[in-house]
């Protein structure tokens, strides 16, 4: 018996070998590098005449953390937090909207689902359309009167409201995602609870509060963990929607764009750039543990 125990042992090893040697060499690996990197003093000097990285301890993070761009760029990530409980309270709310059987769901669900799938090359160029002076975004607000002719300006050039409006871009483009996921997981749960909750007498905001979200939770802590981790890391709109300037005025400058600039935008200075990806995946990871201690104190698990 122990024997066959150990010949299956060795067979799910076996099995798991290839994938654990290619996460080694692409993941794990990169990240120690990048950490040990974050320690040394590496620049593209260094690259070109083959010199190893000079160990310098805590000088690049003393010199990030005293950067007043990087200082504005961890800001306007955390502000960029403002979208995912938005994105998760709408993205539920679509979903539990779309999980009925009524005709045409189909279309809606993958209507929803589109911007996902769609370039961030295409989306900028239908966005900067919709947020330029003479735009569909100043159109609307006008035929509603929010503002007259006069009011109209730029949103990607306004420092005010450039980060707002990417946010907006982000939103629209993260919607579908996490809402397929909360399709998927309403879908699991068995309709007999809420039809004896209807027997019951139970209201429609009573089942959703009482059966859905708390069966939904698991989902929920999946979806807002990789909004706030695309959150902290974002970096495609920005470059997009900004060229990598972060600008106007540094209102949209993030902390994973310094990262780029510091390694491949404009100073090639690797051991700087690591070091503050260092302090961003730390940052990241202080938000992960707050999501996952928001939901247990949710379940009462303190």
């Amino acid at each position: 018996m122990k024997r066959q125990a150990w010949t299956t042992t060795l067979a799910a090893y076996a099995f798991l070998a290839p994938a654990l040697v290619l996460m080694g060499l692409f993941t794990f690996y990169p990240v120690l590098y990048g950490a040990y990197l974050g320690f040394t003093e590496y620049t593209a000097a260094n690259l070109g005449s083959g010199e190893p990285p000079r160990w310098v301890g805590g000088q690049n993070f003393a010199l990030v953390l005293r950067d007043p761009l990087f200082q504005i760029g961890i800001l306007n990530s955390l502000k960029y937090l403002v979208v995912v409980p938005i994105l998760q309270i709408a993205s539920l709310a679509v979903a539990v909207l779309v999980n009925r059987k009524l005709p045409f769901m189909a279309f809606f669900r993958a209507g929803y689902y589109i911007p996902v799938i769609t370039s961030i090359s295409l989306a900028a160029v239908m966005w900067e359309w919709i947020f330029q002076k003479d735009g569909l975004l100043n159109w609307s607000l006008r035929l509603i009167g929010f503002f007259n002719q006069g009011g109209q300006f730029n949103w990607l050039l306004n420092e005010h409201t450039a980060l707002w409006a990417i946010m907006l871009v982000t939103f629209w483009r993260g919607f579908g995602y996490c809402m397929v996921l909360y399709l998927a997981g309403l879908q699991a749960i068995p309709g007999e609870l809420e039809e004896a909750a209807t027997l019951d007498g139970a209201s429609p905001w009573q089942r959703f509060w009482r059966i859905i979200v708390p069966l939904m939770r698991p989902t929920i802590l999946l979806c807002s963990l990789l909004s706030t981790i695309a959150a902290i890391r974002v970096l495609e709109e920005i470059l997009v929607f900004t060229g990598g300037t972060g600008g106007p005025l540094n209102s949209t400058y993030t902390a994973l764009l310094y990262v780029y600039n510091k390694s491949l935008g404009l100073d090639f200075n690797y051991g700087v750039a690591s070091a503050a990806g260092l302090l961003i995946a730390l940052v990241g990871f202080g938000l992960s543990y707050l999501n996952f201690r928001i939901t247990r104190e949710d379940r009462g698990e303190r």
